[in-house]
């Protein structure tokens, strides 16, 4: 069974449900069963159209939880007259299941949780192993957002900043669990591109493929490794090939946005075929690009290190006097910047301070090592 194949259908079969007359939080529960009983079946003998066979089975599933919910014979006749099998009308719902499940009645960890249920497929516990949180938790939140949603048609205009946004998101979550939540998010906005013509759409697609093409450098060992000290031969040659390829498009057509900016700085780190030939101060113009956007401390903390390259640390450092202390990770760049213009001794307290804020475990003792490195020793708790 190709489950790929199987949530790839996902978002079009819960539209065609909507419309037959279910509502969404049922007809997305509905899909969900299906799913659940295609993935358990090794083989789905003699079915042809796999999507299809799933709005039989979702509807099927639909009206057996509408006869479990009401007693109401009137009712119980009117949903019960099922359609024949039979061709099944083509009409993509699917850019409007994105909009709906990145609605802006919803907090960006509820809409993560549903695009990865109703968009992505997955059932509520691969989300829950992903976020490592109880399924029972998982299945709370989805079933809060889903009421939250309640009454919004799937053919309401919706915010494509926010879709990208939340996908965004998504894809920085991380890779815990059985699904790999940083591909099921390129795969996503794969399908977003296909249905989407705007370039920054293109813009996220390229830059996902660029960072996640870093992945395989990124932890070694089970130890953090920087950018700068990562085996550039075991980045992954064609992601780079296609992201970039994928940038160049969108940006000729002459509509920047801040994904596409952002995938220009990965770009331009993925091209230097070492550390010491990335051009610095191509970096440091796309992060002038990005603030022109709107002001950001996370995007000024970036822009400090990339002066600190280009022009010398001393001016590394003068740049991040624009940044709050309390901004993340910015004490391990007043680190790095501070041991680069030969302050060892704060340098260390900083990487100690760093480690006392870092909110993952690889992150933070990469950080001890390198206050370690330079002769601090803080507990960092």
């Amino acid at each position: 069974m190709d489950a790929t194949a199987l949530r790839r259908a996902i978002p079009e079969v819960v539209g065609i449900l909507v419309r037959r007359g279910a509502d969404f939080a049922s007809a997305e529960d509905a899909v969900q069963t299906a799913l659940v009983r295609a993935l358990e079946r090794p083989v789905l003998e003699g079915v042809r159209d796999i999507r299809a066979w799933l709005v039989t089975v979702a509807w099927r599933a639909f009206l057996d939880q509408v006869r479990s919910d009401t007693a109401r014979a009137a009712r119980e006749e009117r949903l019960a007259q099922e359609r024949e099998p039979g061709p099944v009308p083509q009409h993509d719902d699917t850019l409007g299941l994105y909009f709906l499940c990145t609605h802006q009645v919803l907090t960006s960890t509820s809409a993560i949780a549903l695009t990865l249920r109703a968009v992505a497929g997955l059932t509520t516990r691969q989300i829950a192993e992903a976020f490592l949180v109880p399924e029972a938790t998982m299945a709370q939140r989805i079933s809060r957002a889903k009421q939250r949603l309640a009454g919004i048609p799937l053919d309401q205009p919706g915010d494509l900043s926010r879709v990208l946004r939340v996908l965004y998101l998504l894809f920085n979550e991380g890779y815990s669990g059985e699904i790999d939540i940083a591909a099921e998010a390129i795969r996503v906005t794969r399908q977003l591109a296909a249905l989407n013509d705007e370039p920054e759409v293109s813009g996220l697609l390229a830059l996902m493929l660029l960072h996640h093409a870093r992945r395989p450098a990124r932890v070694v060992g089970g130890r953090l490794v920087p950018l700068a000290q990562q085996d550039r031969s075991l980045w992954d040659v064609d992601a780079i090939t296609e992201g970039v390829a994928i940038l160049q498009s969108a940006l000729a057509r002459d509509r920047l946005g801040q994904y596409q900016a952002q995938a220009a700085i990965a770009a331009l780190h993925a091209d230097a075929p070492t550390a010491a030939e990335t051009d610095w101060v191509q970096i440091v113009e796309w992060y002038d690009e990005l603030l022109a956007f709107g002001e950001s401390p996370v995007i000024r903390l970036g822009r400090a290190v990339a002066v600190g390259e280009a022009d010398g640390p001393r001016a590394g450092l003068a740049a991040l006097d624009l940044v709050a202390d309390d901004v993340p990770r910015y004490h391990a760049a007043l680190a790095y910047l501070r041991e680069r213009a030969g302050e060892v001794d704060a340098a260390a307290d900083e990487y100690a301070e760093a480690a006392r804020r870092a909110t993952s475990t690889l992150e933070q003792q990469h950080l001890l090592r390198q206050a370690e490195r330079l002769g601090a020793n803080q507990d960092p708790c």
